[in-house]
C-alpha cells in the first residue's frame, strides 16, 4: 500500500510539472478494493499538487469516510471518483484536473479530432474513440452531479467537462495520467490550428490501420519512468 500510496503522490506531482494541474485544485485516486480507495487528500499543511507527498494520500470508503483522515480531508469532488468506480468495474483509477487548453477547447466547442498519427498514437485512438462533454460548469461536490457526468461519460475513459475541467479513467494510475497528458497535448495543437486558421482532416482510417498498438511496456511503462525522471527531487 506504501508503494501505491507513492504512485498517486507522484502522479499529482507529474501533473503539476505538466501544467494540467495548479496550486491546489486537482486530485488522483486509484482503487484499492470493493469499496475503498485511496486518494489525494487536503493536509493541515497544504502545499498545492506540485509538493504532495506520499503522506498527502489516505484511504477512505466510497462515503468519503475512513480512519486514515485524521486532520486529512477528502475532495470536495470525491463523487467524480467514487461513482465512477462504483460505476465502472474496469476502471481502477481516476483523475480530475483542470488542464487549460482543455478548457479553452471546451468553451470555444472546439472538437478533439485525430488530427494527427504517429506524433502520438495513444491520443490518437482517444480522440477517433470520441471525446464526450458534460455541459454543465458545476462543482461536482454531490453523487447525483457525478452521475449525470457519466451519463455524458458513457462507457469512454474520458469526458471533458464544459467550463471545468476534465475526468480521466485508467486501469491504473500511470495509464490515466498519460491520457490526460495526451489530451492536454492534443488540445494544445487543436487551438493553435484553430489560431491560424488550418482546416486539418482527420486521420484517415487507412492511415489509423496502420498505426500500431506499440504495448503498455512502451506506451505505459517507459513513458512513466521518463515523466518520473522528469521530476525535481524534493
Amino acid at each position: 500500500m506504501d508503494s501505491l500510496k507513492q504512485t498517486v503522490s507522484d502522479a499529482c506531482r507529474i501533473l503539476a510539472a505538466h501544467g494540467v494541474v495548479e496550486g491546489i485544485l486537482g486530485h488522483v485516486s486509484v482503487r484499492t478494493s470493493e469499496s475503498e480507495l485511496l486518494v489525494r487528500t487536503r493536509g493541515p499543511r497544504e502545499r498545492g499538487l506540485s509538493h504532495t507527498t506520499a503522506e498527502d494520500i489516505r484511504m477512505v470508503g466510497l462515503d468519503g469516510q475512513g480512519a486514515e483522515l485524521g486532520e486529512w480531508r477528502v475532495p470536495n469532488e470525491l463523487p467524480i471518483h467514487t461513482e465512477v468506480l462504483r460505476a465502472r468495474p474496469d476502471v481502477g483509477a481516476v483523475v480530475h484536473a483542470h488542464p487549460p487548453a482543455l478548457l479553452v477547447c471546451g468553451l470555444a466547442e472546439l472538437p478533439l479530432r485525430p488530427v494527427y498519427g504517429a506524433y502520438d498514437i495513444p491520443g490518437m485512438r482517444l480522440a477517433a474513440g470520441g471525446v464526450p462533454v458534460y455541459p454543465r460548469a458545476v462543482l461536482i461536490r454531490r453523487r447525483d452531479l457525478a452521475q449525470e457526468m457519466l451519463a455524458s461519460m458513457g462507457d469512454r475513459p474520458v469526458c471533458l467537462l464544459r467550463g471545468h475541467g476534465l475526468t480521466v479513467t485508467g486501469a491504473t494510475v500511470e495509464e490515466a495520467v498519460l491520457r490526460t497528458l495526451a489530451l492536454e497535448k492534443l488540445a494544445r495543437v487543436t487551438i493553435q490550428l484553430h489560431q491560424v486558421g488550418a482546416d486539418v482532416a482527420a486521420v484517415s482510417d487507412e492511415d489509423q490501420v496502420e498505426l500500431p498498438d506499440l504495448g503498455s511496456a512502451f506506451n505505459t511503462d517507459t513513458q512513466w519512468r521518463a515523466l518520473l525522471a522528469e521530476l525535481p527531487e524534493e
